[in-house]
């Protein structure tokens, strides 16, 4: 496949404010792990009057170096971009010592217990460890204000930042877009280092290609990933986002009409260079894929459409 141009970030300085432009500064909580990289970059906006973008995890040593760069500003809003507990938990904290509101799409939805249990269906052999896919999800987590797709979701003395919906990684992820600077905030959805998971049934594929087609039509000067660099060039590296997934696709759809007829054996052929251990989120995005196979009338499934389904060519 053709490769997407990540962009490598040094390893931070856990809990320092960096200043990345005149109007945003970012600090990187030490919570690194495959699905994070190096960590959690919550991000402070403005100056005086402030936002604060996907607070983070619970994590004692992130809350402080927040609360120290937060000195002597006044928060006027907390924006989540989605409900993941390496996002949104640090908000409902943040939230109580500043009595700043809590700005999101709206909560996670919740999937039944059917489809959950179905993300830890292993092997015995398995090493429990790796059964975890992504992060987990903060479902206690409920705005105190809902924005939609295109309406102001904080204002500050010079700064704007306007909701971008951008569903796909989960059906509640918002970007958010900084005017001033024609920066986006892009949460999970792009990111800088890798490809985001697209796990069903909140993931959704068809949804995700459609946003992702979305923010190519901006004209943003730079994406600001919640993990890894910026991508000071987002049309070339969108544009290899996008090819990345549709070859995937065609390579799910030639491995089924090829007579590949469940998604464990795919995962093993269509990724036999990625490291094992993320072939359990490989899955999932497997999985989406052929959620929107069977949609589009490529693929059949015999039976529910899940994990252990067996698919055919339509």
């Amino acid at each position: 496949m053709k490769p997407i141009p990540f962009v490598t970030l040094d390893q931070p300085s856990y809990g320092r404010p960096l200043d990345v432009s005149p109007l945003i500064r970012r600090v990187i909580a030490e919570n690194p792990s495959k699905f994070t990289y190096h960590g959690t970059g919550t991000y402070i906006v403005g100056h005086g009057d402030v936002a604060v973008i996907d607070p983070g995890p619970l994590l004692d040593s992130h809350r402080d170096a927040l609360a120290a760069a937060l000195d002597g500003e006044r928060v006027r809003a907390i924006l989540v971009t989605h409900c993941h507990a390496d996002h949104s938990p640090l908000a409902a904290w943040l939230r109580e010592v500043t009595g700043a509101p809590t700005v999101a799409f709206g909560p996670h939805v919740r999937a039944d217990a059917e489809e959950r249990d179905e993300d830890i269906d292993d092997d015995a052999d398995d090493d429990r460890a790796e059964v975890k896919i992504e992060e987990s999800t903060d479902y206690a987590f409920d705005p105190d204000a809902r924005v939609a797709d295109g309406e102001i979701a904080a204002l500050g003395p010079g700064w704007t930042l306007r909701a971008v919906h951008t569903p796909g990684h989960t059906s509640n992820h918002l970007c958010f877009a900084l005017d001033e600077e024609h920066a986006l905030f892009t949460g999970d959805h792009i990111m800088g280092w890798s490809t985001t998971v697209i796990s069903p049934p909140d993931g959704d594929m068809r949804a995700y290609l459609s946003s992702l087609h979305a923010v190519r039509r901006r004209s943003d000067a730079v994406l600001w990933p919640t993990h890894g660099a910026p991508v000071p060039d987002p049309g070339p590296f969108i544009d290899a986002y996008i090819a990345h997934r549709l070859e995937r696709e065609a390579q799910v759809l030639a491995a089924v009409r090829a007579g590949t007829a469940q998604i464990k054996p795919m995962v093993k052929q269509l990724y036999a260079n990625v490291d094992t251990k993320l072939h359990k989120p490989a899955a999932r995005s497997v999985l989406a894929h052929l959620v929107k196979l069977v949609d589009d009338g490529l693929v059949v499934a015999d039976g529910a459409i899940g994990l252990k389904a067996t698919f055919y060519p339509a």
